[in-house]
């Protein structure tokens, strides 16, 4: 019996597969592309991105790539009005080897003759407007990591020969020693005492896209260090990086102020010093509630910042902001207010400054 309808297809084979996806089955199709887009939903955003081969031909882009240093390299993102994301230094530098172009159905962006500093992330997504505003279609993105590899550079070329590195207990810090190999063998090192840092794999941990990545930062880990990269050939250094223990409470500024003097006199010279104490990249700002001030009485108000080390590897930052009264008079005596403000709250203190 099976075999019977087979003979019966056979004639009429080339005909009914042509016929029958059009028409008929349309209605089983659906389902299953549904099915593979909730599956592979990851595929379908990278498919926006594609890299330009010779002669034409397009290839979809993996999680990473790499290419040999020295080489240009197209990408295109579909859609009409794609914004792109690339290593900064190609910014900050408005490096002429880069340009993009947004087309009618896809945009392309070209770097004409890499070099082991442009490895990095790339990515592209749909930014569709409606009037003034627009949003990210988080739908509609694509990335690759791009290894320009160089026998030469075996790590991502840094515009400074040192850089500091805050460890704070409670978020991981990040040694940024990004390697253009990602085969390279990298291996982390302390200068004094001269020894390799073991990386376990749980607490510190390396991830060729970012560098060495300590999970728990203690003040064990301060120091200086250097990451050494090998890949066929003699080992190279990298940067050396400084390892800062900070250790200030998270949360609203901790704040004191000060008055060169409690009781003034007529024409003196008052010099009020409000101080906060805090981590050393958590920006404070600073406002003043002063007795002349609603008479908009003239004052001299300055800011000023500057990181302090406090021993055994411990850094500070020092804000501060300066109120001045250069004449100082009736209408100045009374509370001066300084408020200090951080993302994590505000705090206010007070001073008061009396008539001698």
């Amino acid at each position: 019996v099976t075999g019977q309808p087979t003979k019966s297809k056979r004639p009429k084979e080339p005909g009914e597969n042509k016929i029958r996806p059009v028409n008929k089955k349309v209605k089983p199709k659906a389902p299953k592309t549904k099915e593979r887009e909730s599956v592979d939903s990851s595929l379908k955003s990278q498919s926006i991105l594609t890299q330009v081969m010779d002669k034409g031909h397009f290839q979809k882009l993996a999680a990473t790539l790499s290419l040999a240093a020295g080489q240009s390299v197209e990408l295109r993102c579909k859609g009409s009005n794609v914004t792109w994301n690339y290593p900064s230094y190609l910014d900050t530098f408005k490096d002429s080897r880069l340009s993009i172009k947004q087309l009618d159905r896809y945009s392309q962006l070209i770097l004409a003759n890499s070099t082991a500093a442009d490895t990095g992330e790339y990515s592209c997504w749909l930014q569709p407007c409606s009037g003034n505003k627009c949003r990210k279609d988080e739908t509609k993105t694509g990335s690759t990591y791009i290894f320009f590899t160089d026998k030469e550079e075996l790590f991502v070329p840094t515009p400074s020969y040192f850089e500091i590195v805050y460890l704070n207990p409670d978020k991981p810090a990040v040694i940024p020693c990004r390697v253009t190999t990602p085969s390279a063998k990298v291996t982390l090192h302390r200068e004094f005492p001269a020894e390799e840092i073991e990386t376990d794999g749980t607490d510190i941990i390396y991830d060729a896209k970012k560098g060495f990545v300590f999970q728990h930062p203690t003040s064990d880990h301060k120091g200086i260090v250097y990451c050494k990269a090998e890949s066929h050939g003699a080992p190279q250094i990298s940067i050396k990086y400084h390892l800062l223990y900070v250790e200030v409470p998270k949360g609203p500024p901790s704040a004191s102020v000060a008055v060169s003097s409690g009781r003034a006199g007529v024409r003196d010279r008052v010099r009020v010093v409000c101080t906060v104490l805090g981590e050393p990249d958590v920006d404070v700002s600073f406002r003043w509630q002063y007795p002349g001030q609603e008479s908009e009485r003239p004052v001299n108000i300055q800011n000023s910042w500057r990181l302090i080390n406090r021993g055994i590897g411990h850094t500070t930052r020092i804000s501060k902001s300066v109120l001045l009264v250069e004449d100082f008079e009736d209408i100045d005596v009374g509370n001066y207010v300084c408020i200090a403000q951080n993302l994590q709250g505000e705090t206010a203190v007070a001073t008061k400054v009396e008539l001698k």
